[in-house]
Order: structure tokens, then sequence, then C-alpha cells
């Protein structure tokens, strides 16, 4: 199928041939017939992707802030490289589709095959899209009017949010498309409404709408225009639309509000607000969040769950069916705002020239016999009777900036790359050199020459491939964590013990760091005391590291690579653990903790796992202590040495084991010879698995 994306480091905006998304548990796919391109919005990010790196740093001075402290704590070419893998990964563009319901997921329960919908899709010839951001379009409504069904709903929420009431004067700044839908909805709600806008051409298909509409360019002042409308007591309320960096929007609409008058900011302008605009009014303000309640809500988007309507009335799914009824009974008419009709192969027609006057809204029209491959060739390869032959399931950021770069720096022969999505496995196999993107991984487990697996997805899919891998016949590696539960790893203890010729290993890479392994050869034999930190940082609570159906939870998904670590450097296996968390209470799903391990060799071990720790402090320390020797890594790039004869100290590069990992997981294949022992893996899931449940119960908890 072919699909829009844009290049963030060149600016370009290409036609892609990608493999059709895979079909989710709650989600639809949909074939898509018409999408809407959002000019405002696709043109920021057009304009993004063209700017240099200046402009592109000036104009998000946050990200600059997280570059400088990622270079104080790692050095700059690994945070060099970091940025430019992120901007090597093009962006899927278009949010408002429509089109017909192919096939039905596990758990939907409103849709069926063949019905019309319209969706926050892609611009992309077939869709995956979640139940709860579609709607079923009514028979009156054309495809092409339910395009506009999205753009209608970020209207609405900012209508939603302004509360208008019968009679009142709202005010709509901005009159592109999204001011245009929103000027007309809130007419049909009884509202005067007044809009303004500099294109000269959208204030003329504003009035014609009935709306009292002005160019400010050709000599109305809109603040004086605003107070002569209202006979001086200003407007009600008003909604910004308007795309601009200036701050001088949020003070008109202050200076033209009346007292304890509304302000909701639906578009993107300067908030550099003047406190006596709002204090001596009692002005509200207020930022429109997209289509509505539910956004931006895993739960909500990705996993069905509604919100109770008694207690949310408009969530962003109702929003999309109160617009697609207000064209259906035409209290809204979006066919004037449609500019132009262009076919998707000649969507150049649209994106060459995003800033051309006159535009409004631009519509996409799909062919109707659009190819459904699951499999797209990159480069023909024969790899027949060839060992070490490597197939990727998943396709995410780590896969992008660690994976392939390592595989492909140890020589190793990537014949396949998988992504649910489809677009991502097509944009890495063509960076990476790998002959075969597909969406649908069960090609790799079927491909004859394919004979090692690499799973990099989320952690909650790593046991179902791990396992279904070796019922293939294929040797695995799998990134941290094996499994999440004890369950899981019963079944792959036992899928491993009818498979013994096939390896199993995780993605442990601190025990390949070099300065890992020069500690562990200074020490020698010998009981040790280990205390190892890692100042981890908080991430976002809604982030999916935290889910602990999807991620697990950090100390299962993260702190497993210091237990391995330890048991790599006291060379013996962890037989109790017990962990406590900060806190009062301390909850499963912790992120700050520290863990205590009991060896069978004797030796001792603490890992502490911090979220709240500064950024700008090394994110990394190992101390072990042994026969009157201290050793101590400082985040994998220096190693001092105290008691150690003939050793001080030792410098090198930010280097946490990859590289090293790689190479020696190319050469295992050959050698059928893992580079980590399965026994080893084991007992690391079995203790960070016993961490969690020493968390639960308070106690010890013995490895077994």
């Amino acid at each position: 199928m072919k699909q829009i994306i844009q290049d963030l480091k060149n600016g370009k905006t290409l036609l892609e041939e990608v493999p059709i998304p895979q079909l989710k548990n709650g989600s639809v796919l949909i074939r898509t017939t018409h999408s809407l391109v959002s000019l405002g919005t696709e043109r920021m990010l057009v304009d993004f992707g063209k700017a240099n790196l200046l402009e592109k740093a000036l104009q998000q001075p946050d990200r600059v802030k997280q570059v400088l402290e990622k270079i104080k704590t790692d050095g700059l070419q690994p945070t060099l490289q970091a940025v430019f893998n992120k901007l090597n990964q093009p962006l899927p563009l278009g949010y408002c589709n429509a089109g017909i319901v192919e096939a039905v997921g596990k758990g939907v329960k409103g849709l069926c095959v063949g019905d019309r919908v319209a969706s926050n899709g892609n611009h992309a010839e077939f869709v995956c899209v979640p139940e709860n951001l579609t709607a079923k379009i009514p028979e009156n409504v054309t495809n092409e009017e339910a395009t506009f069904t999205v753009i209608g709903s970020i209207g609405l929420e900012g209508i939603r949010l302004i509360n208008p009431t019968l009679g009142e004067t709202i005010v709509v700044i901005g009159l592109g498309l999204i001011g245009l839908v929103t000027a007309e909805l809130l007419m049909t709600n009884g509202c005067k409404v007044i809009g303004y806008d500099p294109d000269q051409q959208k204030v003329d298909l504003a009035l014609s709408k009935g709306i009292i509409a002005f160019n400010p360019s050709q000599g109305n002042d809109p603040v004086t225009f605003v107070k002569q409308f209202t006979d001086e007591t200003g407007a009600d309320g008003v909604i910004i639309t308007a795309s601009s960096k200036s701050d001088e929007i949020i003070h008109q609409a202050a200076e033209m509000c009346r007292k304890r008058g509304r302000i909701v900011l639906v578009g993107v302008i300067g908030l550099n607000l003047r406190r006596s605009d709002f204090y001596e009014k009692e002005l509200s303000f207020q930022v429109s969040c997209s289509y509505g309640p539910g956004r931006y809500d895993d739960n909500y988007e990705q996993k069905g769950q509604d919100y109770p309507l008694g207690y949310v009335r408009w969530t962003e799914k109702r929003n999309f069916e109160s617009i697609l009824y207000a064209i259906s009974s035409g209290r809204l008419n979006v066919k004037p705002f449609i500019t132009e009709r262009v076919s998707l192969d000649n969507y150049g027609q649209i994106y060459g020239d995003m800033r051309k006057q006159g535009s409004i809204a631009s519509v996409l029209v799909y062919p109707l016999n659009a190819e459904k491959k699951t499999t797209i060739t990159i480069t023909a390869q024969n790899a027949q009777g060839k060992r070490g032959v490597f197939g990727i399931i998943g396709a995410g950021n780590f896969t992008s900036s660690t994976i392939i770069p390592g595989m492909n720096a140890a020589g190793a022969n990537l014949k396949f790359i998988a992504s649910a999505g489809g677009l991502s496995a097509k944009i890495l196999a063509k960076k990476g050199k790998i002959s075969m993107a597909t969406s649908d991984y069960r090609e790799i487990l079927n491909d004859t020459e394919t004979d090692t697996v690499m799973i990099t997805t989320r952690h909650n899919q790593h046991a179902k491939f791990v396992i279904e891998s070796l019922q293939a016949g294929k040797n695995v590696f799998v990134e941290k964590p094996l499994c999440l539960t004890n369950d899981e790893l019963n079944t792959i203890i036992e899928e491993k013990r009818r498979n013994p010729a096939l390896f199993v290993v995780v993605g442990f890479n601190r025990r390949f760091a070099p300065l890992a392994g020069k500690m562990k050869g200074l020490w020698g034999e010998g009981t040790k005391n280990i205390v190892a930190t890692m100042n981890a940082g908080s991430i976002p609570a809604n982030s999916w590291v935290h889910d602990l159906e999807t991620g697990g939870g950090r100390i299962i998904g993260e702190a497993c690579h210091y237990i391995d670590l330890c048991v790599y450097l006291t060379g013996s296996k962890i037989i109790a653990v017990c962990m406590n968390s900060m806190g009062i209470n301390p909850a499963e799903n912790t992120d700050n903790a520290s863990i205590m391990l009991k060896f069978e060799n004797g030796s001792n071990a603490v890992i502490n796992y911090f979220a709240n720790g500064s950024k700008a402090y090394a994110k990394e320390r190992i101390e072990a202590y042994s026969q009157e020797k201290t050793l101590i890594v400082d985040n994998w790039r220096s190693l001092k040495g105290y008691g150690t004869k003939g050793f001080s100290k030792l410098k090198t590069r930010l280097d946490k084991g990859h590289k090293r990992q790689f190479k020696q997981l190319t050469e295992s294949v050959q050698s059928g010879i893992p580079i980590i022992p399965f026994d080893e893996i084991v007992n690391v899931t079995s203790a960070t698995l016993a961490a969690i449940q020493s968390l639960k119960e308070g106690r010890w908890i013995e490895i077994r």
C-alpha cells in the first residue's frame, strides 16, 4: 500500500510503498477512500522538516535543554547519534480519514465489515485504528464530507470549553479551516459570531455563511470592532484558532472580552501573558486538548475503556459522532470549504506549495484497487545455505538507534524486520540495509533461511514471541526482560527443553561492557560486595513502561540489567532476594527501590534503582569490594581501582557493551554457543520477578 510521510531530516514529503498494517485487538482495518489534508497543522510539520538544525532547535527549546543535559552525562557523540537517529525517523502525515471497514479486531462491538467510518487515520491506503477513534458515517453523508469529522471535533471541543449560551457574542480569531467550522457550529448554537482573519478569501467565505467577519489588515481594529458591535460591553468569549508566534493575539483577546469573559485556545500562539489583562476583568483562560476527553489516554484510545457517559458526556468519539450528525442534519455544510480534490499519486500538488493563497481544505482521493501486501522486498539477497540469518520483530526507537547499527557493525546478515504498522519496518529496512520489511512477524517464523529471531517489541509481547520462535525452530535474542510472569518463564523453560539445540539469550548488554570485563579480571576469585546504583530519572506516569500489563514496571523492565550484571561480576547465581521501595505504602509498580541479593558463593549485592535524582548526575555507578580491593565504574566512562596493584584508572568512551554483545551474538550463531548461559538467564529472571514478590510480601524470597 502507499502512505504519505514527512522526512524530518530534509523536509521532503514522500509517498512510500509500505506493508499494510496488521489488525489489532480493539481496532478495525480501514480501506481509505478519502482523507483531508489539514493545511495548518501539516504545514507546520513540513516547515519544521525543511528547517535547518539551528532553526529546529529554536522551535523546540525544551528539547535543546534535554540534549544539553544528555551531553553532560553521556557525552557529545552518543547524544548527537541519538538526535540524528530521531530525525531519521519519518513522520506519518494526516489525521482526517474516511473509508470502509475491511476487518474487525477482537473486542470491537460497534462496527462491522463494510461499514463506512471516519477516523483519525493517516494518509494511507489502509489504516488500523482503535474503535474509540472511529465513528460510523450516516447514510446521507459522503465519505468526502466525513473527512471533516476530526477537524470539526477540534473546533467543537473548543466550543464545549467556552460553554456558550443562546444569544452570547463569541469571537473566533483565525478563519482557517478549524476557525470556519468553529464559527459555523457556534451559529447553530444560537450565538452571535464575529470572526476575523488576514486572508480576505477566508473572510468572504465566512461572510457567505452569515458570520460577521472582517479583515484587520484592511483597517479594522479587532478590539474596536468587537466593542462597537457589543455596545462597549465586550465579547462573552473568544476562541483562538489562529497559528502565530505573536503574543499580541492573546492580548487582543483579553482586551475585547467583557468582565469575566472566557478565552479558549485551540490554535498555537505566543503566550507571554500580561497579568493586568486578566486581573482587571477576572478573565478565564483555557487550552483545548485536540478532539476532547480521551485524547492521549491509552486506556481510552488503545484499550477501549470508555468514560461513563453520566460523568463525561462528551468524549472524542462522541464529538466525532456529533460532527457527523451536524453534517447529516445540514447544520454544518463543509462542501464550500473544499478547495481542491487530488488523487493520492498527485499528492505533490498539495504538499509542493502549502502556502498558496486561497487554499482552505484539500481532499485526497484514493484508488479502489490498492494492493494489500504484508511483505515488501527492499533489496534482493540470497541467504540460502548460510548460517546466522537474522529477522527482527519490532521497529521502535531502540531498534533504530542501537540494534540495527550494532548488528550491521558486527557484519550480521539481516534479512527481515517486522512491525505491526508496516511503515517503521519499511523505513528501518531501507536505513539498515535489511532485505525484507513486513507487517506480519509470522513471515519471519515461516522463512526457512532465517535461523535467529531478534525480539525488540514492548515487554508484554516478549514471552509470546520467544515461545513461537522456539516452536518454529529459531534461535532467540530478546531485549530485556525475558518475560513478565513466572508462568511465562516456566513455559519458556519447557519449550527450551523441547529444543535443546536452540539458544535463548537476553540483551543484558552491561556484562559485555569493556569496563565490566576489566573489573571482573582485576579482582579474580572470592566473595564480593557490590553496590550498584542506577540514577534512572523519572519518566511520565502514563508511559507504557509503567503499565504493569504492557511494560511490567521499571524494576522488571530495567533493573534486571543490574541483577544480571551482579551475577556476571560475582560469577555466582542468586539464591535469595529482598526489595524495599520508597514511601509509606510501597507499591508493586515502583521506580524507587533498593534490591538486596544473596549469592551461592557468599557474595552480596545491593542495587539502588532511583528515579528521583538529578539528571545532571551520572546515570550509572558500580562499586565493588573484594580482597582489600575497591573498584568503581562511573557511568561506563571510567574505572578506578584502589588496592589494585599496577592499576589505578582507565578512561573510555561511553560504552555499555552493545557493540561487543552484537559481535559475539553474530559469532555465536555460527558456533552454536550462546553468549549468556540459559541457566543464568533463568536465574536473573527469577530473581527479578522475586523482587516484586518480596515487595508485596515484605520478606526475603528464596530462588529455586
